[in-house]
């Protein structure tokens, strides 16, 4: 199996025997998927509204229980009283403990996230024992204090102060902190703070003692993630001795950048399970709700919400799964080098953080739609808190907010794969210009064999790949490295580069199971992947055509639209309304999301 490197999908054709899929889990991960969702079925469910009436002190006997069950433990090294387990069962374990509730899910994230994997990459020995276990059992619980009222997508511009004592043996912390998750039955805060006027802000661990100048605001009121604690945090001469600083002096902000990019594929992770079961609950109710004598699924406007719902879950699964394999691959690499578990897992996410921030964005707007349209086939009773679905709403909102917001996450995932590109990680250049030269060139008007499966949208995904660095291209060669300027450009071009990622993750999955199984056992996967693909190619379109005029003129922006139209155009066009029929008789059948 080839070793991939972050972003190279672009640039190089990955076979399906490549990339692993949900259906390749071993059986100790089928066994840990279905323990957690045995927990989640049996301790959250039934418990949604003590969750929606903001019942924190339930979140926090929750917490306790995942902790005795051994979920607050899956990524914590062996050595630290933790399961040591690999990247892709942290997010397994993230996935399916996440779709019940997001309240419960933020405690969890929050927790095992950046409360306690700063510590567990960045601590000393002694921080780590002393700390970790604790963290991972669940006796102790972690929050993390990055986020000020003046320092929020501008994380490194904090106001908080660190001060050196006269007898250098401790720091003086005083500054705010809004929107921290667990605050309010936290043990042990990561927080970031400047010693004098450094240019980057440094990581302190800090025990939550009152008594130490640390206060808090009463729980914030939210618009979801309603049991999740969320408070303002206030550091008024708060003492830390001088070993509680996490990494060096001057690293926070590389602690803060590299603990999100984990963040982001787990909060992807964390946003599958909640589209699962809402596409559940809307099948569920379309089967039973009558109108005109008939049930509403039995209705072509309400098959065709659940086709789209399932193919967007199917689409993010794909991605998700290839992507975190893709990293423990990367890890165990390391490992086996002779790296320590520390550098070898923060360089192995570092490698993906392109697929991290394509992930969270392209995940957490399917949940939202996702939810949205499960409100809509509930009708009058989706609006009524006594569904689950104007919860699952309510709570799929932040996703698009927290863990760097989406704008954010789209302009690092084209200008990370651009800086690749300068330091020879990733050849753009070269496959850009040959893109070029096509252009140039006449077109081949031989009609292809497209008898095996995949194969015109194979070589679809391949004619995308190249809109995108026709577009990406022609913007470097106008703005240079002032591109990061032109945030419109950045944001379209970021768009076009997920649904690449999405589309052939998704086709590739497919295709690993009809190979396995046979073509007739997965017709309905079949279907949503040329079903992704089909409104993947639809989004590119519009969004290459939208930069092209807007920073190309004359011959040159002719040209382009001109390869636009030849990098986006089907020889055979899918039936739409025949897939989506495909998709939607299986879920109507099997009353859940099946697949």
């Amino acid at each position: 199996m080839e070793i991939t490197r972050g972003g190279q999908f672009l640039v190089k054709e990955t076979k399906c025997e490549d990339i692993f899929t949900p259906e390749d889990f071993s059986e100790e991960q089928i066994m840990m998927r279905d323990s957690v969702k045995e927990f989640v079925d049996k301790e959250i469910w039934p418990n949604k509204d003590r969750f929606e009436h903001k019942d924190y002190a339930f979140t926090e006997e929750m917490m306790r229980k995942a902790g005795e069950m051994g979920f607050l433990s899956v990524a914590v090294p062996e050595a630290y009283g933790g399961m040591g387990m690999g990247f892709v069962d942290t997010c397994l374990v993230c996935d399916y403990i996440s779709g019940a509730t997001g309240s419960f899910s933020t405690a969890f994230g929050a927790h095992t996230g950046i409360g306690t994997m700063p510590i567990t990459l960045y601590g000393t020995e002694e921080q780590k024992q002393k700390y970790v276990p604790k963290l991972a059992s669940g006796e102790w619980f972690g929050a993390y204090c990055l986020t000020e009222p003046g320092a929020g997508s501008d994380a490194n511009s904090g106001k908080t102060k660190a001060v050196l004592s006269a007898d250098g043996k401790s720091y003086s912390i005083t500054g705010q902190k809004m929107w921290i998750s667990n605050a309010g039955f936290c043990s042990v805060f990561i927080v970031f703070a400047r010693i004098e006027d450094d240019k980057n802000i440094t990581g302190f661990i800090i025990e939550n003692d009152a008594a130490n100048g640390i206060t808090m605001n009463e729980e914030e009121h939210k618009l979801g993630i309603r049991a999740s604690s969320t408070r303002q945090v206030f550091f008024n001469e708060t003492k830390v001795p001088v070993e509680n600083m996490l990494a060096g002096r001057g690293e926070g902000f590389k602690i803060a950048m590299n603990a999100l990019n984990v963040g982001r594929i787990k909060l992807a992770a964390a946003c599958l399970d909640a589209q699962r079961r809402v596409t559940s609950n809307a099948v569920n109710y379309a089967n039973e709700r009558i109108q005109f004598n008939t049930p509403i699924a039995q209705f072509g406007a309400i098959r065709y919400k659940l086709a789209e719902m399932a193919t967007s879950a199917y689409a993010g699964e794909s991605a998700t799964y290839r992507a975190a394999k893709d990293i423990e691959t990367r890890i165990k690499l390391r490992e086996a080098e002779g790296t320590s578990h520390q550098e070898a897992e923060l360089k192995g996410v570092e490698e993906f953080a392109i697929e991290c921030s394509i992930l969270k964005v392209a995940v957490s707007e399917d949940v939202q739609n996702c939810a949205d349209e499960g409100i809509q086939i509930y009708g009058g009773m989706g609006f009524s808190e006594d569904t689950p679905m104007e919860s699952a709403w309510r709570d799929a909102r932040i996703a698009r907010i927290y863990e760097g917001t989406n704008e954010i996450n789209r302009m690092l995932s084209v200008g990370m794969l651009i800086k690749k590109a300068m330091k020879g990680h990733v050849d753009l250049l070269g496959p850009a210009s040959k893109v070029q030269e096509e252009l140039m060139g006449i077109p081949s008007f031989d009609t292809p064999d497209y008898s095996e499966l995949f194969a015109e949208e194979k070589e679809m995904i391949g004619k995308l790949k190249k809109a995108f660095l026709m577009v990406a291209g022609g913007a470097v060669q106008k703005y240079g490295m002032d591109l990061d300027a032109h945030q419109q450009l950045l944001m379209a071009a970021a768009d076009m580069l997920i649904e690449i990622y999405m589309a052939e993750s998704t086709l590739l999955r497919t295709e690993k199971m009809a190979k396995a199984q046979g073509e007739d056992k997965v017709k309905e996967q079949i279907a949503m992947a040329k079903l992704y693909l089909y409104k993947a190619v639809d989004i590119i379109n519009q969004k290459g055509k939208e930069s092209i005029i807007s920073f190309a003129e004359g011959d040159e922006q002719r040209m382009m639209l001109m390869g636009l139209r030849r990098f986006t155009k089907y020889t055979n066009m899918p039936n739409i309304v025949g897939l989506r029929e495909t998709i939607t008789t299986k879920l109507v059948a099997e009353n859940s999301y099946c697949f």
